[in-house]
């Protein structure tokens, strides 16, 4: 019943898909930027931002246009019936995002609209987080509490993604490698409509990414409606994958797999690090949602890191948490419950762990910190060249967008 990774026809499939969301989101790019310079929908500069200009901020409406062509292309060879909950969820939080861009939401309205979004997720779906896969004794709990705490953890996951979105890239190119790796999971159980989402949402993101990091006049932000986006995306990944009614629970049970374990791996970063923010606000007598510069990407950039490299560090170290519950199983047959403890000591470990000790050193200016600053410099200078073309590559379709 299971196929491993689907058959052939699947990948082609579901290739030519992600192809299609990749060219469609490229095709609407630019003419996006033009529409977003011309109406002056920019994110402007200031003491808490990083760029010294207005930057556009409608990169989320090119990956959601990319999505849906994706979804129409695979609609002519599946019923793609089951993800038009999570499509119209999508649209809610596209347009949502939108109005916070540009006349601003408070952060209650905010979190009213996601918990409504959520619930008609789940009841449009028919799916929840309603089990814990035998931890402890529980298998499946009553509605009345896997509602609420799915909705609370979908808007923990949605606001987490927005919180990390404090670097060129790095929202974005981390929602790229969870897509990939619950695109996989979904393959495995053969939820090839899924499966066909994940991939297409993914490479949906990727012109997107290289504009976004690569670019100077060609750079949009994907903003509020991308990261609203992109929230209740990675959301519908986590309860369609640990819904008692999903297809990867069978694969769970039959493997002693903990698929809890291995969705908390995929947003270990995001969710730990505002776990930690929020609390240090709350115990210093802040609001928990008001801004400030202690996330950890704030800490790498204290170091003179380039967005590149501090995408490339926070998504390694999800990587390095997950492959940490893969070996778990894989490896050393630990049970779930060992599964989960060890993806939490990772967690601690690797996400806390970084925080406070780049921290330390900053406060001392220690010899590793002068180090790492002057190591910073020379790449920055030595391939600065290389940098410049590869930014006029990049900008070179953009001209247009500034006439």
């Amino acid at each position: 019943m299971f196929e491993k990774y689907g058959s052939p026809r699947i990948w082609l499939i579901i290739a030519l898909c992600a192809g299609a969301a990749l060219f469609a989101s490229r095709w609407i790019y630019f003419k996006i930027l033009r529409i977003a310079k011309a109406k002056n929908l920019v994110d402007n500069p200031d003491a808490r931002k990083l760029q010294k200009q207005p930057v556009p901020v409608l990169g989320g409406i090119a990956a959601f246009f990319g999505v849906l062509a994706a979804v129409l292309l695979g609609s002519c060879c599946w019923n793609l019936g089951d993800i038009i909950p999570i499509i119209l969820a999508m649209s809610i939080m596209l347009y949502v995002g939108a109005i916070d861009d540009t006349v601003g939401l408070s952060p209650l309205s905010r979190i009213v609209v996601e918990s409504i979004t959520i619930i008609g997720l789940i009841y449009g779906s028919n799916c929840c987080v309603d089990g814990l896969q035998e931890m402890w004794g529980i298998s499946q709990f009553s509605w009345w509490i896997a509602v609420p705490f799915t909705v609370f953890a979908g808007v923990g996951i949605i606001n987490s993604i927005n919180m990390i979105d404090g670097v060129n890239g790095l929202s974005s190119g981390y929602c790229i490698v969870a897509s990939i790796l619950f695109g996989i999971c979904f393959l495995r159980t053969a939820d090839y409509p899924n499966a066909l989402l994940a991939f297409s949402f993914g490479f949906a993101l990727i012109p997107f990414i290289f504009h976004n990091i690569f670019g100077s006049k060609s750079r949009m932000f994907i903003g509020d409606a991308g990261t609203m986006m992109m929230g209740i995306m990675t959301t519908w990944f986590v309860i369609r994958t640990l819904s008692s009614n999903s297809p990867a629970q069978y694969i769970g049970f039959r493997d002693r797999q903990n698929l809890i374990a291995f969705s908390l791996a995929v947003f270990s970063v995001p969710v730990f690090d505002t776990l930690r923010v929020m609390g240090m606000r709350i115990y210093n007598g802040k609001s928990p949602f008001q801004a400030d510069k202690t996330h950890l990407h704030h800490m790498l950039l204290a170091l003179n890191l380039s967005a590149v490299v501090i995408s490339f560090v926070e998504v390694l170290i999800m990587l390095i948490i997950t492959g940490g519950w893969l070996l778990s199983f894989k490896v050393f047959h630990l049970d779930i419950h060992w599964q989960l403890y060890i993806v939490l000591f990772l967690c601690v470990l690797l996400v806390w762990g970084p925080f406070y000790l780049i921290r330390r050193h900053l406060n001392k200016n220690s010899r590793t910190v002068r180090y790492i600053n002057s190591l910073s410099n020379h790449w920055r200078t030595r391939y600065a060249k290389q940098w410049m073309r590869i930014k006029h590559w990049m900008d070179h379709p953009a001209e247009d967008c500034n006439n």
